[in-house]
Protein backbone atom coordinates (compact mmCIF):
# COMPACT_ATOMS: atom_id res chain seq x y z
CA UNK A 1 0.00 0.00 0.00
CA UNK A 2 1.08 3.57 -0.76
CA UNK A 3 0.13 6.09 1.93
CA UNK A 4 0.61 9.81 2.44
CA UNK A 5 3.00 9.04 5.31
CA UNK A 6 5.35 7.53 2.69
CA UNK A 7 5.58 10.92 1.00
CA UNK A 8 6.30 12.58 4.33
CA UNK A 9 9.04 10.03 5.02
CA UNK A 10 10.58 10.70 1.60
CA UNK A 11 10.66 14.45 2.28
CA UNK A 12 11.91 14.08 5.86
CA UNK A 13 8.77 15.68 7.35
CA UNK A 14 8.60 13.21 10.26
CA UNK A 15 10.35 12.90 13.60
CA UNK A 16 13.60 10.93 13.48
CA UNK A 17 13.50 9.95 9.81
CA UNK A 18 15.35 6.70 9.13
CA UNK A 19 18.80 6.71 7.60
CA UNK A 20 19.03 6.04 3.88
CA UNK A 21 19.17 3.83 1.96
CA UNK A 22 15.87 2.30 3.03
CA UNK A 23 12.88 0.48 1.56
CA UNK A 24 9.67 2.44 2.31
CA UNK A 25 6.21 1.09 3.02
CA UNK A 26 4.19 0.09 6.09
CA UNK A 27 1.59 -2.43 4.82
CA UNK A 28 1.44 -5.28 2.35
CA UNK A 29 -0.32 -8.47 1.36
CA UNK A 30 1.10 -11.74 0.07
CA UNK A 31 1.64 -15.46 0.63
CA UNK A 32 3.49 -16.90 3.61
CA UNK A 33 6.82 -18.36 2.45
CA UNK A 34 8.43 -19.17 5.80
CA UNK A 35 7.61 -19.18 9.52
CA UNK A 36 9.58 -18.53 12.65
CA UNK A 37 10.13 -21.53 14.94
CA UNK A 38 7.51 -20.50 17.52
CA UNK A 39 4.85 -19.16 15.14
CA UNK A 40 1.38 -20.65 15.56
CA UNK A 41 -1.85 -20.02 13.67
CA UNK A 42 -0.28 -19.65 10.23
CA UNK A 43 0.97 -22.09 7.61
CA UNK A 44 3.17 -21.76 4.54
CA UNK A 45 0.93 -20.83 1.64
CA UNK A 46 -1.55 -18.77 3.69
CA UNK A 47 -2.84 -15.56 2.10
CA UNK A 48 -2.07 -12.75 4.55
CA UNK A 49 -1.87 -8.99 5.01
CA UNK A 50 0.50 -7.30 7.41
CA UNK A 51 1.83 -4.14 8.97
CA UNK A 52 5.58 -3.65 8.53
CA UNK A 53 7.87 -1.09 10.19
CA UNK A 54 9.30 0.03 6.82
CA UNK A 55 10.43 -2.36 4.05
CA UNK A 56 6.91 -3.21 2.78
CA UNK A 57 7.71 -2.21 -0.82
CA UNK A 58 9.63 -5.39 -1.54
CA UNK A 59 9.22 -8.83 -3.08
CA UNK A 60 9.97 -10.54 0.26
CA UNK A 61 8.92 -9.05 3.61
CA UNK A 62 9.62 -10.16 7.18
CA UNK A 63 7.51 -8.95 10.13
CA UNK A 64 6.53 -10.18 13.63
CA UNK A 65 3.51 -12.50 13.68
CA UNK A 66 1.47 -10.07 15.82
CA UNK A 67 1.24 -7.73 12.81
CA UNK A 68 -0.02 -10.41 10.38
CA UNK A 69 -3.66 -11.24 9.59
CA UNK A 70 -5.29 -13.81 7.33
CA UNK A 71 -6.98 -12.53 4.19
CA UNK A 72 -10.64 -13.52 3.59
CA UNK A 73 -11.12 -15.92 0.68
CA UNK A 74 -13.00 -13.42 -1.48
CA UNK A 75 -10.63 -10.49 -0.83
CA UNK A 76 -8.07 -9.83 -3.58
CA UNK A 77 -4.42 -9.16 -2.79
CA UNK A 78 -4.78 -5.55 -3.94
CA UNK A 79 -7.76 -5.04 -1.63
CA UNK A 80 -5.82 -6.68 1.20
CA UNK A 81 -2.89 -4.31 0.69
CA UNK A 82 -5.36 -1.40 0.81
CA UNK A 83 -7.10 -2.59 3.97
CA UNK A 84 -4.97 -2.38 7.16
CA UNK A 85 -3.75 1.22 7.38
CA UNK A 86 -6.90 2.93 6.16
CA UNK A 87 -9.55 0.92 7.94
CA UNK A 88 -7.73 0.48 11.25
CA UNK A 89 -6.98 4.21 11.35
CA UNK A 90 -10.59 5.10 10.54
CA UNK A 91 -12.02 2.59 13.04
CA UNK A 92 -9.73 3.60 15.89
CA UNK A 93 -10.49 7.30 15.47
CA UNK A 94 -14.25 6.88 15.13
CA UNK A 95 -14.91 4.23 17.77
CA UNK A 96 -11.94 4.12 20.16
CA UNK A 97 -11.12 7.84 20.37
CA UNK A 98 -14.34 9.67 19.43
CA UNK A 99 -16.91 7.04 20.54
CA UNK A 100 -19.13 7.38 17.46
CA UNK A 101 -22.77 6.59 18.20
CA UNK A 102 -26.14 6.73 16.50
CA UNK A 103 -27.25 10.18 15.37
CA UNK A 104 -23.82 11.83 15.50
CA UNK A 105 -22.17 13.90 12.78
CA UNK A 106 -18.62 13.68 11.37
CA UNK A 107 -16.51 16.06 9.27
CA UNK A 108 -13.70 14.35 7.34
CA UNK A 109 -11.17 16.06 5.09
CA UNK A 110 -9.81 14.39 1.93
CA UNK A 111 -13.03 12.37 1.69
CA UNK A 112 -11.89 10.84 -1.60
CA UNK A 113 -8.69 9.38 -0.17
CA UNK A 114 -8.17 5.95 1.35
CA UNK A 115 -8.87 6.93 4.96
CA UNK A 116 -11.71 9.25 3.93
CA UNK A 117 -13.49 6.48 2.09
CA UNK A 118 -12.93 4.07 5.00
CA UNK A 119 -14.41 6.65 7.39
CA UNK A 120 -17.47 7.08 5.18
CA UNK A 121 -18.05 3.33 4.97
CA UNK A 122 -17.68 2.78 8.72
CA UNK A 123 -20.04 5.67 9.47
CA UNK A 124 -22.64 3.97 7.29
CA UNK A 125 -22.62 0.98 9.67
CA UNK A 126 -24.11 3.17 12.44
CA UNK A 127 -27.70 4.46 12.08
CA UNK A 128 -28.34 8.12 11.27
CA UNK A 129 -24.73 9.31 11.15
CA UNK A 130 -24.29 12.46 9.05
CA UNK A 131 -20.97 12.69 7.19
CA UNK A 132 -19.65 16.03 5.96
CA UNK A 133 -16.70 15.64 3.56
CA UNK A 134 -14.30 17.95 1.74
CA UNK A 135 -12.66 16.89 -1.50
CA UNK A 136 -11.46 18.32 -4.79
CA UNK A 137 -14.34 19.08 -7.12
CA UNK A 138 -13.24 16.58 -9.80
CA UNK A 139 -13.75 13.75 -7.26
CA UNK A 140 -17.29 14.72 -6.29
CA UNK A 141 -19.12 12.67 -8.91
CA UNK A 142 -17.25 9.51 -7.95
CA UNK A 143 -17.72 9.80 -4.17
CA UNK A 144 -20.99 11.73 -3.83
CA UNK A 145 -22.90 8.65 -2.67
CA UNK A 146 -20.44 7.84 0.12
CA UNK A 147 -20.99 11.02 2.17
CA UNK A 148 -24.09 12.96 3.20
CA UNK A 149 -22.81 16.44 2.33
CA UNK A 150 -19.81 17.04 0.07
CA UNK A 151 -17.93 20.35 -0.26
CA UNK A 152 -15.12 21.58 -2.48
CA UNK A 153 -11.91 21.65 -0.47
CA UNK A 154 -11.23 25.24 -1.56
CA UNK A 155 -14.69 26.49 -0.56
CA UNK A 156 -15.70 27.99 2.80
CA UNK A 157 -16.78 24.66 4.24
CA UNK A 158 -17.18 26.11 7.76
CA UNK A 159 -20.12 28.28 6.67
CA UNK A 160 -21.54 25.46 4.56
CA UNK A 161 -21.51 23.07 7.52
CA UNK A 162 -23.06 25.67 9.84
CA UNK A 163 -25.77 26.39 7.30
CA UNK A 164 -26.78 22.73 7.42
CA UNK A 165 -26.03 22.13 11.11
CA UNK A 166 -26.04 25.36 13.09
CA UNK A 167 -24.54 23.68 16.16
CA UNK A 168 -21.63 22.20 14.18
CA UNK A 169 -20.49 18.58 14.28
CA UNK A 170 -19.64 15.95 16.89
CA UNK A 171 -16.38 14.69 15.35
CA UNK A 172 -13.75 16.38 13.16
CA UNK A 173 -11.07 14.21 11.52
CA UNK A 174 -8.21 16.41 10.31
CA UNK A 175 -5.39 15.08 8.13
CA UNK A 176 -4.46 18.53 6.81
CA UNK A 177 -3.30 20.56 9.83
CA UNK A 178 -2.44 24.23 9.29
CA UNK A 179 -5.33 26.70 9.19
CA UNK A 180 -7.84 23.83 9.14
CA UNK A 181 -7.13 23.15 12.82
CA UNK A 182 -8.76 26.38 13.98
CA UNK A 183 -11.66 25.86 11.58
CA UNK A 184 -12.24 22.33 12.85
CA UNK A 185 -12.25 23.39 16.49
CA UNK A 186 -14.72 26.18 15.71
CA UNK A 187 -17.13 23.62 14.22
CA UNK A 188 -17.13 21.28 17.23
CA UNK A 189 -20.28 20.92 19.27
CA UNK A 190 -19.99 20.83 23.07
CA UNK A 191 -18.52 17.43 24.03
CA UNK A 192 -17.30 17.10 20.44
CA UNK A 193 -13.94 15.52 19.54
CA UNK A 194 -11.34 16.95 17.15
CA UNK A 195 -8.72 14.41 16.03
CA UNK A 196 -5.50 15.33 14.22
CA UNK A 197 -4.14 12.28 12.41
CA UNK A 198 -1.85 13.80 9.80
CA UNK A 199 -0.45 16.96 8.32
CA UNK A 200 -0.51 16.50 4.56
CA UNK A 201 -0.32 20.26 4.00
CA UNK A 202 3.36 19.96 4.92
CA UNK A 203 4.15 17.91 1.82
CA UNK A 204 5.40 20.29 -0.86
CA UNK A 205 6.08 20.14 -4.57
CA UNK A 206 9.82 20.20 -4.10
CA UNK A 207 11.96 17.69 -2.25
CA UNK A 208 11.52 19.72 0.92
CA UNK A 209 10.49 23.28 1.71
CA UNK A 210 11.21 24.50 5.22
CA UNK A 211 9.16 27.64 4.50
CA UNK A 212 6.04 25.60 3.72
CA UNK A 213 6.67 23.38 6.74
CA UNK A 214 6.97 26.35 9.09
CA UNK A 215 4.05 28.19 7.51
CA UNK A 216 1.76 25.21 8.01
CA UNK A 217 2.50 24.99 11.72
CA UNK A 218 2.34 28.78 12.15
CA UNK A 219 -1.26 28.67 10.93
CA UNK A 220 -2.26 26.20 13.65
CA UNK A 221 -4.46 27.95 16.16
CA UNK A 222 -2.80 27.80 19.55
CA UNK A 223 -4.99 25.63 21.76
CA UNK A 224 -5.94 27.27 25.06
CA UNK A 225 -6.66 24.62 27.73
CA UNK A 226 -8.98 27.01 29.58
CA UNK A 227 -10.98 27.54 26.40
CA UNK A 228 -11.30 23.76 25.94
CA UNK A 229 -12.61 23.51 29.49
CA UNK A 230 -15.08 26.35 29.05
CA UNK A 231 -16.37 25.08 25.70
CA UNK A 232 -16.47 21.37 26.67
CA UNK A 233 -14.38 20.29 23.68
CA UNK A 234 -11.94 17.41 23.25
CA UNK A 235 -8.78 17.60 21.13
CA UNK A 236 -6.86 14.41 20.35
CA UNK A 237 -4.13 13.02 18.14
CA UNK A 238 -3.81 9.61 16.51
CA UNK A 239 -0.84 7.83 14.95
CA UNK A 240 -1.39 4.19 14.05
CA UNK A 241 2.30 3.56 13.33
CA UNK A 242 3.38 4.86 16.74
CA UNK A 243 0.65 2.79 18.39
CA UNK A 244 1.93 -0.33 16.64
CA UNK A 245 5.69 0.05 16.62
CA UNK A 246 6.52 2.39 19.53
CA UNK A 247 3.73 1.86 22.04
CA UNK A 248 3.31 -1.93 21.69
CA UNK A 249 -0.45 -2.02 21.13
CA UNK A 250 -0.41 -4.85 18.58
CA UNK A 251 -2.93 -6.82 20.64
CA UNK A 252 -5.40 -3.94 20.58
CA UNK A 253 -5.01 -3.58 16.82
CA UNK A 254 -5.59 -7.32 16.34
CA UNK A 255 -8.96 -6.99 18.07
CA UNK A 256 -9.85 -4.09 15.79
CA UNK A 257 -8.81 -6.08 12.71
CA UNK A 258 -11.07 -8.95 13.80
CA UNK A 259 -14.03 -6.54 13.97
CA UNK A 260 -13.16 -5.01 10.61
CA UNK A 261 -12.86 -8.40 8.90
CA UNK A 262 -16.28 -9.34 10.29
CA UNK A 263 -17.67 -6.16 8.72
CA UNK A 264 -15.95 -7.04 5.44
CA UNK A 265 -17.32 -10.59 5.48
CA UNK A 266 -20.76 -9.11 6.13
CA UNK A 267 -20.28 -6.98 3.01
CA UNK A 268 -20.63 -3.75 5.01
CA UNK A 269 -17.19 -2.37 4.09
CA UNK A 270 -14.88 -2.84 1.10
CA UNK A 271 -11.49 -1.25 0.31
CA UNK A 272 -11.50 1.25 -2.55
CA UNK A 273 -8.48 0.68 -4.83
CA UNK A 274 -7.62 3.63 -7.06
CA UNK A 275 -4.95 2.01 -9.22
CA UNK A 276 -2.17 -0.60 -9.41
CA UNK A 277 1.46 0.31 -10.16
CA UNK A 278 4.60 -1.65 -10.90
CA UNK A 279 7.54 -1.16 -8.54
CA UNK A 280 9.35 0.59 -11.39
CA UNK A 281 6.52 3.16 -11.44
CA UNK A 282 6.82 4.23 -7.81
CA UNK A 283 7.88 7.73 -8.87
CA UNK A 284 4.70 8.24 -10.88
CA UNK A 285 2.55 6.62 -8.19
CA UNK A 286 3.92 8.97 -5.54
CA UNK A 287 3.30 11.90 -7.88
CA UNK A 288 -0.35 10.88 -8.25
CA UNK A 289 -1.02 10.72 -4.51
CA UNK A 290 1.00 13.91 -3.99
CA UNK A 291 -1.25 15.70 -6.49
CA UNK A 292 -4.35 14.38 -4.69
CA UNK A 293 -5.35 12.68 -7.94
CA UNK A 294 -6.40 9.38 -6.34
CA UNK A 295 -9.82 8.15 -5.24
CA UNK A 296 -9.08 5.42 -2.73
CA UNK A 297 -5.79 3.59 -2.37
CA UNK A 298 -2.77 3.29 -4.66
CA UNK A 299 -1.16 -0.16 -4.67
CA UNK A 300 2.33 -1.25 -5.72
CA UNK A 301 2.11 -4.70 -7.36
CA UNK A 302 5.36 -6.67 -7.57
CA UNK A 303 3.95 -8.82 -10.38
CA UNK A 304 2.75 -5.93 -12.54
CA UNK A 305 4.66 -4.83 -15.63
CA UNK A 306 5.20 -1.09 -16.08
CA UNK A 307 2.50 0.75 -18.05
CA UNK A 308 2.38 4.24 -19.61
CA UNK A 309 2.59 7.20 -17.24
CA UNK A 310 -0.61 7.85 -15.28
CA UNK A 311 0.45 10.72 -13.05
CA UNK A 312 -0.82 13.35 -15.50
CA UNK A 313 -4.34 11.98 -15.08
CA UNK A 314 -4.64 14.01 -11.89
CA UNK A 315 -5.87 17.54 -12.30
CA UNK A 316 -4.84 19.17 -9.09
CA UNK A 317 -1.68 20.40 -7.41
CA UNK A 318 -0.58 20.20 -3.81
CA UNK A 319 -2.31 22.26 -1.15
CA UNK A 320 0.92 23.21 0.57
CA UNK A 321 3.22 26.13 -0.10
CA UNK A 322 2.60 29.50 -1.70
CA UNK A 323 4.74 28.61 -4.65
CA UNK A 324 2.15 26.01 -5.71
CA UNK A 325 -1.08 27.98 -5.33
CA UNK A 326 -3.18 28.27 -8.46
CA UNK A 327 -3.37 31.73 -10.01
CA UNK A 328 -6.44 32.51 -12.01
CA UNK A 329 -5.86 32.33 -15.74
CA UNK A 330 -2.43 30.67 -15.74
CA UNK A 331 -3.46 27.14 -14.76
CA UNK A 332 -3.12 25.72 -18.25
CA UNK A 333 0.28 27.26 -18.87
CA UNK A 334 1.91 26.41 -15.56
CA UNK A 335 4.57 23.71 -15.65
CA UNK A 336 4.22 21.28 -12.75
CA UNK A 337 7.12 21.08 -10.36
CA UNK A 338 8.26 17.42 -10.39
CA UNK A 339 7.89 15.74 -7.00
CA UNK A 340 10.96 13.53 -7.45
CA UNK A 341 13.84 14.92 -9.43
Amino acid sequence: GLNFIDLMVRQGNIDNPPKTPLVPGFECSGIVEALGDSVKGFEIGDRVMAFVNYNAWAEVVCTPVEFVYKVPDDMTFSEAAAFPMNFVTAYMMLFEVANLREGMSVLVHSAGGGVGQAVAQLCSTIPNVTVFGTASSFKHEAIKNSVTHLFDRNADYVQEVKRISADGVDIVLDCLCGENTGKGLSLLKPLGTYILYGSSNMVTGETKSFFSFAKSWWQVEKVNPIKLYEENKVIAGFSLLNLLFKQNRGGLIKGVMDKLLNLYNSKKIKPVVDSLWALEEVKEAMQRIHDRGNIGKLILDVEKAPTPLMANDSTETSEAGEEEEDHEGDNDNKERMPFIQ
